[in-house]
């Protein structure tokens, strides 16, 4: 047993789904959680995503070994820093963000007295509060653990211990590098399905209503993760703000020399990338991270696929 009791501050998506995967991975531990909502408290009892679900964040990291911030990035701070003198000393503390320097900052801020070694797993959807998460979220998705320098390497350990017990693929970055690999495989494509579905939505009276009606393939893909937290997306690029800027940029001139291709005729130049990112896509697949099914595993005929 790596942790005997985990404490979980958040209970949305991952906080819900880091208190169902342990008491099905670890079913010795225990799990005591916190929501500063009290309407998310009473439904995360009801679920059962911890044993206990508390009245007070106090009260849910007194006796933990190992507490989990699950709040929005540019809440980490404040939530951390009252439970100072309430975490216990040799407690070790951890998050879920995805941006990892500036939190790793602000957790560090708040609790100088603890170990923070903070940590993302990269794994969600795009729906989000205590009826989202599920005990599977983590199974064989990446979790990235950002030590920062001189660490407690026996502390580390039982946190990487941790997430491979919730089935979840661990690496080690430094928290600047997490930042630019984030900011090009997820912070920039939810910035570029954001700005697509709100310039779709802008042209809904010149359309009369057609972008929506017609809604299939792309579109309807891009809207899946345009209808992730607002909240936490807004922290995300506040917090992360150098490294999208970069990559940014960088799409930004990528995408003017295809506007250059289409306006020129320059097939050779599209099919050339097309074909280039196709590979990436099945490169994808092959690693596991998504299903190589027609139309990402989507049926008529399954029920569920249709909610998505």
């Amino acid at each position: 047993m790596t942790f005997a009791h985990i404490a979980i501050i958040g209970l949305g998506l991952q906080g819900g789904s880091i208190g169902l995967a342990v008491q099905a991975y670890l079913p010795d531990a225990r799990v005591t959680g916190y929501d500063l909502d009290p309407a998310t408290r009473a439904r995360a009892t009801e679920r059962g995503l911890c044993h206990t679900v508390c009245e007070s964040a106090e009260d849910a990291v007194a006796e933990a070994d190992l507490v989990i911030f699950c709040v929005p990035p540019g809440a980490m701070g404040k939530a951390a820093a009252p439970l100072r003198s309430a975490i216990p000393a040799d407690c070790l503390v951890s998050d879920v963000g995805s941006s990892k320097k500036r939190i790793a900052a602000d957790l560090a801020e708040a609790l100088p007295d603890h170990v923070v070694i903070p940590a993302h797993p990269v794994a969600g959807t795009e729906n989000s509060g205590p009826d989202a998460g599920f005990a599977t979220l983590f199974r064989n998705r990446w979790c990235i653990v950002t030590p920062p320098d001189q660490t407690d390497l026996v502390k580390l350990s039982q946190l990487v211990e941790f997430w491979e017990a919730l089935g979840a693929n661990v690496e080690i970055m430094s928290p600047p590098h997490h930042d630019l690999v984030l900011a090009v495989t997820s912070h920039l494509p939810h910035l570029i399905a954001y700005t697509i579905v709100g310039t779709a939505s802008d042209l809904e009276d010149v359309t009369q209503g057609e972008v929506i009606k017609y809604s299939a393939g792309g579109f309807r893909d891009f809207t899946r993760i345009a209808a992730s937290d607002p909240t936490m997306w807004r922290d995300v690029f506040l917090s992360n703000k150098e490294a999208v800027l970069t990559m940014l940029q960088r799409f930004t001139e990528d995408l003017t020399a295809l506007q250059r291709a289409i306006r020129v005729g320059d097939g050779d130049t599209l099919f050339d990338h097309f074909t280039r990112t196709r590979a990436i896509r099945r490169s994808i697949i092959e690693e596991g991270q998504d299903d190589s099914r027609p139309d990402f595993g989507r049926s008529d005929h399954d029920g569920a696929a249709k909610k998505s």
